[in-house]
């Protein structure tokens, strides 16, 4: 009696529902997609002026708009990185050491809070290896030594998880030429107080990268700047009467672009000379 009696509720229950709810299948809730907020908004917005100002190479208004999105957000990656290499560009055109040495600490600062929020980017990565490089110009010897050891993952990892980014590919090539060219009593103080030199280094690699980020974007003057003093200091001077002609042909816009523009021209100039020397000599030889 008692089963009977629950069966009829149940049935009356059923029945009070309109039969295509009885076999529906319960529906999924739609996800909610996040709502910009105002504080988002900003920030997007501070980010956008930030690029655009660097596009304009308004170098300290884009840092102060990267600042202003951190203010809002402080764990805003594309800020920190970005902020980060700002901060090394200002720095290094200050002759000053002590406001070098503040930039270039505020770089460091500024990295390793991008790593902290995304440690295999490659952006933070390179801004941190950047940093370590440029704080080493102002250190004793023993700290310069030490600098240039511990950006190699920063800047291998660059590379490795952006392919495509030059300025890496660049830094990256700096420090295969600079290590492999370490003097003997660099290599010593290496051996004994640092563990040995950092692995890895090489002149090839050095004008492999190099190569790679002409190869990226040939419009970047120090590119080919960087690319052609390798090829001259190893004697390829066929290679680097290419690659200088290719600098001449480009326009500076900024100040440092009109300096390296002029060493490039100067560089060339040279070249020429000492080729039209080698001819002469040839010319003579076979009289």
């Amino acid at each position: 009696m008692g089963r009977f009696f629950w069966l009829i509720l149940l049935l009356a229950g059923l029945l009070a529902v309109p039969a295509e709810a009885q076999w529906r299948r319960p529906s999924k809730a739609t996800p909610k997609l996040p709502t910009e907020t105002p504080e988002t908004a900003l920030v997007a917005k501070l980010l956008r002026e930030g690029q655009e100002l660097q596009s304009q190479y308004k170098d300290s208004e884009a840092l102060g708009k990267y600042e202003q999105a951190l203010a809002q957000a402080p764990a805003t990656y594309e800020a920190l990185w970005r902020a980060a290499v700002l901060s090394v560009r200002i720095g290094a055109r200050y002759t000053d050491e002590t406001r070098k040495m503040a930039y270039f600490s505020a770089a460091r600062l500024y990295a390793s809070r991008a790593l902290v929020v995304r440690a295999e980017g490659a952006e933070g990565n390179y801004a941190e290896a950047l940093a370590l490089a440029n704080q080493a110009t102002l250190l004793t010897a023993r700290s310069r030594l030490l600098s240039y050891k511990e950006m190699k993952p920063y800047v291998f990892k660059a590379v490795a998880q952006r392919p495509d980014f030059a300025d890496a590919w660049q830094l990256l090539g700096r420090w295969h030429y600079r290590v492999d060219h370490y003097n003997i009593l660099e290599r010593i103080f290496s051996r004994v107080f640092l563990g040995g030199m950092p692995s890895g280094a090489s002149t090839r690699a050095a004008i492999e990268a190099l190569s790679k980020a002409h190869e990226l974007n040939p419009k970047r003057i120090e590119y080919a700047y960087d690319l052609a003093r390798v090829y001259l200091n190893q004697g390829y001077n066929t290679q680097a009467t290419a690659v200088l002609q290719d600098a001449v042909e480009l326009t500076p816009v900024t100040a440092e672009e009109l300096e390296i523009s002029r060493r490039c021209r100067k560089m060339l100039v040279q070249l020429n000379r000492r080729l039209v020397k080698q001819v002469h000599r040839h010319m003579r030889n076979v009289d």
